[in-house]
């Protein structure tokens, strides 16, 4: 694969070489401004005309998968996963032997959201998807039986409910669905989802920003301590995020599930599977709940592309003879072509489908057997959990401190929609805000929380002594604010923590600027790549070479890297390569072995998506 480029690039490294040549290696290891770094002035300096990146005509980019999952961002078997499966990248376009009649395409502004284009499809239809098996059926609640039990030759006195569904009936009244997902919703052993309240947020960048990023301190005071392990340093929480309330009203609408159903306490029986919980046993399941908090806490109604069940079940039961014929047509093989170029486009809804084909309405028990489950998002902690407390209504309470950066993609309907887990949170943000606006003093909002995972990459491999460097881009640099807070708190550390930040612009997405400690100026380094002479982090991490090699060769050192894995990850690995290279006279093959050696060791620490 070769990508088309100018002929500077040629140059370019001739010019890396004189400058290599030129330069005075620094004596000690420090976080340098080196002639690469840019200087953080409000008026940027303005490059010497030699300087400037040239690039040639034609430059290879790509010569194995490794290269490809670099581009793309997929690996194959995350390529083959999303691909429809169905070959149809080697099937041709119209065949003269094969008989075809017209297709009329619905007139709605969903249909045309979906990018495709059909005026005639086969007449015959060859290896059309199966209609898929139903796994969940709803049926009314039965009616309690109540009987008197001895335990221990001691009669308790009262009935109770011997009924197999009488637990169910019993979570389900005291759980309050609105702030925190049904009992039976349970991320893994021993963890449970617990509401906890917002003490406070704010928005972290400045308008102008091209992503959004919040801040919460999240009450943990009364938390359960059933689990036994702490929050700690470099930890992530764990949060169970709904569905929205417009989204879910909006499927129901499109369903026609009656108003009164909605709501209404439903014995929902499963033929197999985990579902609808996170974690458990693959059995049948029997349990009471409303078709409304299956639709808000257990399906992802959103964030992946539509299956060939999911097109199957709607043309089960499309009414409209155009619209079943399009739905059929792209669950064969002559669809093949249509269905992939439509699935690997940006996501589809719900939602979006069910409006495309108006005339389908499923019961919602066939497609609850059809979609994909909700899942939990992880947040990294952005502050030291063991320092941080507020006095609060003459109690102290002990808080956690999470950056969530909003996630838009392209909707049919509004233009963008937010993820599900970062588009919770910004509305529970604004919610807040609102209400203190409003002159509510301690606004009551929540976020199902559960503590995570308190052993990952970052907590596990953080220690009290050694020198670190860390490295992060975008919200990937909240977790080492908590780093930096626990180091420089040791007075014998204060000179042993580093961190390179890559932003955009540190005029309106700088997170967490001036927060980091009374030695902010000293340990980080911030690299902009919209403004000045537009650098990302990977070459303040070639501009840092004595600082990093130092590091990575000190007893107990470690350099942590953690954001994005697109870009920034793979980025800032091919520095930290480059820099083996230039400071320990590796090959290239030995520099990629000495970094795996150092990760197999816990002193490199990557921590990307």
């Amino acid at each position: 694969m070769v990508e088309a480029t100018s002929f500077q690039d040629i140059i370019t490294p001739v010019h890396n070489l004189l400058r290599a040549e030129n330069s005075t290696p620094s004596i000690a290891p420090s976080l340098t401004y080196s002639d690469d770094s840019d200087d953080q002035d409000e008026l940027p300096q303005v490059p010497a005309p030699q300087n400037r990146q040239r690039r040639a005509s034609t430059r290879l980019i790509a010569q194995n998968a490794r290269d490809i999952r670099r581009i793309t961002g997929e690996s194959t078997a995350e390529f083959v996963q999303r691909c429809c499966g169905g070959g149809c990248c080697l099937m041709g376009g119209r065949r003269a032997d094969v008989e075809y009649v017209d297709v009329k395409c619905p007139d709605n502004d969903a249909f045309r959201s979906l990018n495709i284009t059909i005026s005639e499809c086969p007449a015959v239809l060859t290896k059309t998807a199966p209609l898929p098996k139903k796994t969940v059926s709803f049926s009314p609640v039965p009616k309690p039986q109540t009987t008197s039990i001895t335990d221990s030759a001691i009669s308790l006195g009262e009935p109770v409910e011997t009924s197999a569904v009488a637990g169910t009936i019993a979570e389900a009244a005291i759980t309050d669905t609105s702030i925190e997902p049904p009992r039976f919703v349970q991320p893994h052993p021993p963890y449970h989802v617990h509401p906890v309240r917002i003490c406070d947020t704010r928005e972290l960048t400045k308008s102008g920003a091209e992503k959004r990023t919040y801040h919460f301190d999240l009450d943990i005071t009364d938390y359960p301590d059933e689990e036994g392990t702490d929050f700690k340093v470099g930890g992530a929480i764990g949060i169970m995020a709904p569905n929205s309330e417009a989204v879910v009203e909006d499927i129901l609408d499109a369903l026609m599930v009656p108003r009164f159903l909605r709501d209404k306490p439903v014995l929902m029986k499963t033929t197999n599977g985990r579902w609808p919980t996170v974690w458990g046993d693959d059995k049948p399941r029997e349990l009471v709940t409303t078709r409304r908090d299956l639709l808000t806490w257990c399906v992802d109604l959103q964030s992946y592309p539509p299956t060939k069940d999911i097109i199957r079940m709607l043309a089960e039961h499309a009414t409209d003879p155009s619209e079943k014929q399009i739905l059929t047509y792209l669950c064969s093989a002559e669809g093949q072509g249509v269905f992939c170029d439509m699935r690997t486009g940006p996501h589809i809804s719900i939602s979006q489908l069910l409006h495309a084909f108006p005339s389908s309405h499923p019961p919602l028990d066939d497609l609850l057997s059809v979609l994909r489950q909700l899942m939990p998002r992880f947040y990294s902690l952005s502050n030291d959990p063991h320092e941080a407390y507020q006095m609060r209504d003459n109690k102290q309470h002990r808080l956690v401190e999470i950056a969530v950066t909003v996630h838009e993609t392209t909707d049919w309907r509004d233009g963008s929609r937010t993820g599900v887990g970062s588009g919770f949170f910004e509305r529970q943000a604004r919610k807040f805000i609102e209400a203190k606006k409003a002159g509510v003093k301690n606004p009551e909002i929540y976020v199902p929380m559960f503590k995570g995972l308190m052993a990952n990459p970052l907590a596990k491999e953080f220690k009290a002594d050694g020198p670190m460097l860390l490295i992060g881009a975008g919200v990937g640099i909240a977790p080492f604010r908590g780093f930096v807070q626990r180091r420089l708190k040791q007075a014998n550390c204060a000179n042993k923590v580093w961190v390179l930040q890559g932003i955009r612009d540190s005029l309106v997405d700088e997170i967490y600027s001036g927060e980091w400690g009374v030695h902010e100026d000293e340990v980080k380094r911030v690299v902009q790549s919209r403004r000045g002479e537009g650098r990302y982090v990977q070459e303040e991490v070639r501009n840092q070479a004595d600082l990093v090699w130092s590091i990575i060769n000190s007893v107990d050192g470690r350099v942590f890297v953690c954001g994005s894995s697109k870009g920034m990850g793979e980025g800032v690995e091919e520095a930290l390569i480059d820099v083996s290279i230039a400071k320990g006279n590796l090959e290239r093959e030995e520099a990629r072995k000495f970094w795996d050696l150092k990760k197999d060791a816990g002193q490199y620490i990557a921590e990307t998506w």
